[in-house]
């Protein structure tokens, strides 16, 4: 079992920066792809971002590329994710997950192992 920890999220307004992170208890953090997906009220959970286990390679939904950035440390087994030029439409509950079969390039929520408790992010206009 994987616990993984978002915090981060929070109020900003429009145009400003949130960094989310997420923590995970495992001993086996870098044979995970791991992955950020939202979820806004009264709609399904959408991928955002996703990394490979080594790091080299991202990949992201198109709403967020150039605006987000993913970035993971192996050493201590957290994945960051940097949101800057924030719209109204990113408020969010973000989830952080770990998905230990598939790679960056097509991830849905039925392919996750093991999802984070979710941080609220709200970006006001």
């Amino acid at each position: 079992q994987v616990q993984l920890v978002e915090s981060g999220g929070g109020l900003v307004q429009a145009g400003g920066s949130l960094r989310l992170s997420c923590a995970a208890s495992t001993r086996t953090f870098s044979t995970f792809v791991m992955a950020w997906f939202r979820q806004a009220p009264g709609k399904e959970r959408e991928f955002v971002a996703a990394i490979s286990r080594g790091g080299p390679t991202t990949n992201y939904a198109d709403s967020v590329k150039g605006r987000f950035t993913i970035s993971r440390d192996n050493a201590k087994n957290t994945v960051n994710l940097q949101m800057n030029s924030l719209k109204p439409e990113d408020t969010a509950a973000y989830y952080c997950a770990a998905e230990s079969h598939g790679g960056v390039s097509t991830i849905r929520t039925s392919d996750i192992d093991f999802w984070g408790q979710g941080t609220q992010v709200t970006v006001s206009s």
